[in-house]
């Protein structure tokens, strides 16, 4: 029969071709910057990773988890029977069998996913992935008629040469989309870059339960500081842009896309994608950036990416809330490029918008980004009596206080904690004129050489003194204390107000009444729920007070950002409308007469928002009112 020999002719240059793929599309990748990766444990960890976290992520959408179990894993199992049957000649009963289990699976699948691309929703990517049911209802149908024969159910004869013929253009399509097409584009594509970026993945921390989410400093004495071109991308890096299935979780939940600023995160990674290999965007079947047509952009590895692949305040759009990397099923890391470009621009080019420039000059000369007196960084605690550091040498608790010391509106959520710290009856002081910005808003804006000079200064001030923990009631300053001090030679014990409050209340130290406020919802901050996992302590300590918690549509780890994160504000790139209403409009609909924050950048941005709008108050300051109530 026809297919006797030439379908194992067909398997095997199918085969050859997607291994000669692989070589090319490895060497686009390699174009990239080195990476400390160790590639045999890394290869071993991909079907852990595959099962466990890409999954835990894809499961969130239920009809997806299904019909990519189904589809994937109907592929993956048939592909190698089909391997073993028809290459090898293991022309076992058992085998075929299963083959038809698998491809049975598969087709249920490809029904599925054919369901989905009927009508599909705008995040989703058209273009290349329409023909996408096509191939897999081919490919799994041929296969089931080819094997049919050999499982017995059918005569070895069956049909004859004209079904042969049609069954032999039926593996020609199939086989060339779903074997060579996984290495030399088209859909299939993330098959092969999604496995290998799960094995090699930037952020091994992130697999198996872990959280990483510090930017990776740069060494300030490199040639070149930041990204400006796609080769300047860590090769791994370069896997993961091409990992992308164009899914558009990520467009669906930025806060910048929504609001019509000209961000797509899905399309800055296809963009990135064009730049690896070379072209120009025309060619992208998905969401533009809001306000820019598609088709004006080209690049290349050697070619500057702003102004060639993107726009520059395409990159100053972003909030850095991370709810695009949270919402990535390939765990793709957006943020982490868009800073590594955004240092290019402030440290190369000083390109930095709006204020940037202002505010980078005031964090050298002044220690603080709105250029205060540093002097008078505790001028709102004069009437408080609070321990220095200074004075006291060591302490339980160290009191951060964060560059809200300047800021009236801070200021009260600063005095609340001082309440509730002595309430709690908590051995703290602070450090007064010593404590310097802890860099966040340098770091998120581009300029690695400020964060480092302003962290280095203050782990050697924290270094001087002898304390337990570290408790601040800025997300931000918390992040970076914890998480980013760490390349830099400290790891303190550092605590967000709320869980340091939360542990003290369970504790019995910290005494609550409660309060009557009405109906209450609690805004998470992105530094502090998807950047650091906290999403439980701020809503215990509300039910401690008494408070009916209702739930925002977005909240816990798909929580809306106010705005203000990234340095946002400071770069002030319009869009269709403000972020912060956009939030306020969320806390509406939940019908709560006040909502509960726990940041001071969510506080401003959210009280900013035109009355009438409930009341913002910080949990801290609810707290303090609740401690009054029992004395």
């Amino acid at each position: 029969m026809l297919l006797d020999w030439i379908l194992p002719v067909l398997l095997c240059a199918a085969i050859l071709l997607a291994v000669i793929g692989a070589f090319k599309r490895i060497n686009l990748w390699r174009q990239g910057q080195p990476d400390k990766i160790n590639i045999l444990h890394g290869l071993m960890q991909i079907p852990k990773r595959y099962m466990v976290d890409l999954h835990h992520v894809v499961a969130r959408d239920k009809y997806i988890a299904n019909t990519h179990v189904a589809t994937a894993g109907g592929f993956v199992a048939a592909s190698v029977l089909i391997i073993l049957v028809y290459v090898f000649g293991f022309n076992n009963r058992i085998l075929v069998w299963g083959l038809l289990a698998a491809l049975t699976a598969m087709l249920i699948g490809a029904f599925f996913v054919y369901k989905r691309r009927k009508n599909p929703p705008a995040r989703l990517s058209k273009g290349p992935w329409m023909r996408l049911p096509k191939s897999l209802f081919t490919f799994a149908i041929t296969f089931i008629l080819i094997s049919l024969p050999a499982a017995g159910i059918l005569p070895e004869n069956f049909g004859g040469w004209l079904l042969a013929t049609i069954l032999l253009a039926g593996v020609v399509y199939g086989v060339a989309e779903m074997f060579f097409g996984m290495t030399w584009g088209g859909p299939m594509k993330h098959a092969f870059a999604g496995a290998l970026h799960l094995a090699f993945h930037r952020r091994a921390e992130r697999f198996g339960g872990g959280r990483s989410t510090a930017l990776k400093p740069i060494q300030l004495e490199e040639n070149k500081l930041g990204v400006e071109q796609p080769a300047d991308f860590k090769w791994n890096q370069l896997l993961g842009f091409d990992a992308c299935v164009q899914c558009g979780r990520c467009e669906a939940m930025c806060p910048a896309f929504a609001a019509g600023q000209p961000l797509n995160p899905k399309k800055l990674i296809q963009d990135m994608v064009v730049g690896l290999a070379g072209g120009t965007d025309a060619k992208y079947a998905g969401s533009p950036y809001p306000g820019i047509e598609v088709g004006q952009h080209q690049g290349a590895p050697l070619q500057p990416i702003v102004n060639g692949l993107v726009e520059a305040d395409t990159l100053w759009s972003c909030t850095t809330c991370r709810a695009c990397v949270e919402e990535c099923p390939m765990m793709i890391e957006h943020v982490d490029a868009i800073v590594d470009m955004r240092r290019f621009l402030t440290l190369e080019q000083g390109q930095t918008p709006e204020k940037g420039v202002e505010v980078i000059e005031n964090l050298i000369a002044t220690d603080n980004p709105n250029g205060f007196d540093p002097s008078h960084r505790v001028n709102w605690a004069t009437d408080l009596n609070l321990p220095l550091m200074t004075d006291v040498q060591e302490a339980d608790v160290l009191f951060w206080i964060g560059d809200g010391a300047y800021d009236m509106r801070t200021q009260r959520t600063l005095r609340a904690v001082v309440k509730l710290l002595r309430a709690a009856k908590v051995d703290f002081a602070i450090l007064g004129n010593e404590e310097r910005d802890s860099g966040d808003v340098a770091r998120r804006l581009g300029d690695e050489a400020t964060f480092q000079s302003l962290a280095k200064h203050n782990i050697a001030t924290l270094k001087k003194y002898q304390f337990k923990q570290i408790v601040t009631a800025d997300p931000h300053s918390y992040h970076c204390l914890k998480n980013e001090y760490k390349d830099f030679g400290a790891a303190f014990e550092v605590y967000h107000h709320t869980t340091f409050l939360a542990e003290q209340a369970k504790q019995g130290t910290l005494k609550l009444g409660e309060l009557n406020l009405g109906t209450v919802t609690y805004h998470d901050p992105c530094y502090l729920g998807r950047y650091n996992g906290e999403y439980e302590a701020p809503r215990e300590l509300l039910k401690a007070l008494g408070l009916e918690v209702t739930e925002m549509e977005r909240s816990g780890f798909r929580s809306r950002c106010c705005g203000g994160g990234g340095a946002a504000p400071i770069t002030d790139i319009p869009g269709k409308q403000r972020i912060p209403d956009m939030r306020m409009e969320d806390v509406k609909a939940t019908n709560a007469e006040v909502v509960a924050v726990a940041c001071p950048q969510c506080a401003l941005m959210l009280e900013g928002v035109v009355e009438p709008r409930p009341e913002v108050r910080d949990i801290a300051e609810m707290l303090a009112e609740a401690v009054e109530t029992i004395h």
